[in-house]
């Protein structure tokens, strides 16, 4: 049985598991945090133990070599030969990738080439990649797009209102993001539909970042953020869309260049921005809990913008057969659950039963019987979708 490795490699970080495959079993989980610095952390997760260590770490071919030489003095593996392929995250894509891909000179080099369309994400999901490399020469590697599930958008839906010029020679268009996660809880909710052979979904991926897609027989149509993650719903830190305008008006305004206003938008906007209290939900409803208005507008205009989002692909998709809410609030956040059907319900038929809501993180259907709309809660899994594709183009 095959042992894939799944890796998301951040610019400081090194998050992965380890499954046993095709059975999909996890066999150890963790993260390595702080890589660069003398104090980093590494987490490592098996059989019901976590273990936990501080110590420094130069890059990340050394997080690599002390992830694998834990491997084998924890007895997860008996030998590094027992590790079959490597799935790596990679966040952008652009048009070149619409689906996993081996990894091989030209694909490293395309993905590098990409770096002006995820400079904070693509240089640090190669440098991953490589150090695995350098550690597992003999092993297979391949590239999950998190782009990938985007690129069966028409053109009408992809392409922006500006000079057409813009998209031929700078690639300017929607992207999208979170596809890996929009894949794997599409289609779960199919399954969970009955596995028919038509079917319409609307994912939430809704956390800190968050994003929606418009499924149409497992394909999809339409999603939420668009050329960076910037764009769609409002997130815990991103404004999400707004007048382009502002951008400019600001920078004359405040003395800011148009990237520092930019850095704003991504990293002081959103519920932390208009509630000036946090980006975190649970923080918001706390606040709100103790009469905080500007907490309970920053909360209403969340549950705003992505009912207008869902309601504008419930019309593209000609109606829906099921809601799936996934990611760290659409998994937990009851109360989000609950406000969002309660806007979206008398417009869409979208019931929700309180006693099924009232779960955290669990595969469910929370719709009533009478609900026009099924309500799904699927927990997220894209590092299992990194280790399927890997075990599939691997030929394991």
């Amino acid at each position: 049985m095959p042992k894939i490795m799944a890796v998301n490699a951040g610019s400081s970080s090194l998050k992965f598991q380890l499954f046993d495959m095709p059975s999909e079993h996890v066999l150890v989980a963790g993260v390595i945090e702080r890589i660069g610095m003398e104090d980093a952390i590494v987490t490592i997760k098996y059989d019901g133990k976590k273990k936990e260590q501080v110590l420094p770490i130069k890059d990340h071919s050394v997080a690599v070599k002390i992830l694998l030489d834990a491997l084998i003095s924890e007895k997860i593996v008996e030998s590094l030969s027992e590790i079959n392929g490597v799935g790596h995250r990679v966040v952008h894509g652009g048009e070149e990738f619409a689906q996993s891909i081996v990894i091989d000179h030209r694909v490293e080099s395309t993905i590098d080439e990409l770096r002006d369309l995820a400079p904070l994400h693509n240089p640090a999901n190669l440098t991953g990649y490589r150090a695995f490399r350098d550690a597992l020469p003999g092993v297979g590697h391949v590239a999950v797009f998190d782009t990938a599930f985007h690129q069966t958008m028409e053109a009408d839906r992809y392409i922006y209102p500006i000079p057409y010029e813009f998209y031929e020679q700078y690639k300017v268009r929607r992207y999208g993001f979170h596809g890996t996660s929009h894949m794997y809880v599409s289609q779960q909710a199919i399954q969970m539909l009955g596995n028919p052979k038509e079917s319409r979904i609307i994912t939430c991926h809704i956390g800190n970042g968050a994003s929606l897609a418009a499924v149409l027989n497992g394909k999809c149509i339409d999603t939420s953020m668009g050329f960076t993650p910037l764009g769609g719903v409002m997130m815990g830190t991103r404004s999400g869309d707004m007048d382009p305008a502002i951008v400019t008006y600001l920078a004359k305004k405040t003395g800011k260049t148009a990237e520092n206003v930019i850095n704003v938008l991504n990293k002081n906007s959103g519920l932390l921005g208009v509630s000036g209290v946090s980006s975190d939900a649970r923080d918001i409803m706390d606040a709100i809990d103790k009469g905080n208005e500007r907490a309970k507008l920053a909360r209403q205009i969340h549950i705003n913008t992505v009912a207008n989002f869902l309601a504008s692909y419930y019309v593209e998709l000609g109606g829906c057969d099921a809601i799936v809410f996934t990611a760290g609030l659409g998994e937990n956040d009851i109360r989000f659950r609950q406000e969002l059907c309660d806007k979206i319900g008398p417009a869409l038929g979208v019931k929700i039963d309180a006693a099924k809501n009232n779960v955290r993180c669990k595969l469910t259907d929370i719709a009533t019987p009478d609900s026009k709309v099924r309500v799904f809660i699927v927990p997220t899994n894209e590092e299992l979708m990194i280790a399927r594709d890997t075990t599939s183009l691997l030929a394991l």
